[in-house]
């Protein structure tokens, strides 16, 4: 190996953020180009986990490790969020049995790559792709060990929760959750409902806000809420619940 090109291996290890992939595409900007790449997996210096991407032998990539590549070297407008961003920051107070799931959101043109969807990850991994939000509001940067990812705010997840509910989740888990977040902050909550495109998601946020009796859910302005009309039907032989034109099911109801 030429000078130059130990400077430049030192330079691309120099780079690398432990327990993500690099991108060819992020390393070529860097100088490392095809040739150079292929001779580094030759040599054991990285390797391949699908078309276009790299690890580091001996590390474990996670998907945060990945997320955190999409988000930082391909530049994707893509999120953690709903329930995986609720436990994320400790607000998911229980488990849910068998295979984790992992709840990505982008805007509805975004299209992971090949090697993202490839991967044999632990998790099921589930891409939402939506407008029902603007992607730029109601996000955080939470950070990790080796690196940071940007995941929804707990007032953003939960709408997202509701918005996936009740075909993917389950309307009662979702005021179990609701029942736990006492802490949400009013303006990002009103900056939220205000923005939100889905008059189903806004109804059913504020009956259980209600419901729950959240000192925040007090503080809302909702004359600036447009929750549009006529009723929505959540689930067949339901209960309508009159205040906000909504056919529930019983045992939310009852709670």
């Amino acid at each position: 190996m030429t000078t130059n090109n130990r400077i430049k291996l030192k330079s691309t290890l120099a780079n690398h953020t432990q327990g993500t992939v690099d991108l060819a595409s992020w390393l070529e900007q860097l100088g490392i180009s095809h040739d150079l790449q292929k001779h580094y997996r030759k040599s054991g210096w990285m390797e391949s986990i699908g078309t276009g991407a790299l690890k580091r032998p001996g590390e474990e990539v996670t998907w945060q490790g990945a997320l955190y590549t999409l988000q930082t070297q391909a530049k994707l407008p893509l999120h953690a969020g709903a329930l995986t961003a609720l436990a994320l920051q400790g607000f998911a107070h229980y488990l849910r049995f068998g295979k984790q799931t992992v709840y990505l959101f982008s805007p509805i043109k975004t299209r992971l790559p090949a090697w993202f969807r490839k991967y044999d990850w632990p998790q099921l991994i589930v891409h939402e792709r939506t407008s029902f939000l603007p992607d730029d509001i109601g996000i955080t940067d939470l950070l990790l060990p080796f690196f940071s990812i940007r995941i929804s705010s707990a007032e953003r997840a939960i709408l997202e929760c509701l918005y996936l509910s009740p075909d993917t989740l389950n309307l009662v888990e979702c005021y179990q959750i609701m029942e736990g977040l006492t802490t949400l902050r009013p303006r990002v909550v009103q900056d939220l409902l205000e923005q939100c495109r889905s008059i189903r998601v806004k109804r059913l946020f504020l009956y259980m806000a209600e419901k729950a009796g959240h000192e925040w859910h007090k503080r809302l302005d909702h004359a600036k809420l447009d929750l549009g009309k006529g009723a929505r039907s959540i689930v067949k032989g339901g209960v309508y619940v009159k205040k906000y034109a909504l056919n529930l099911p019983e045992e939310l109801i009852k709670l």
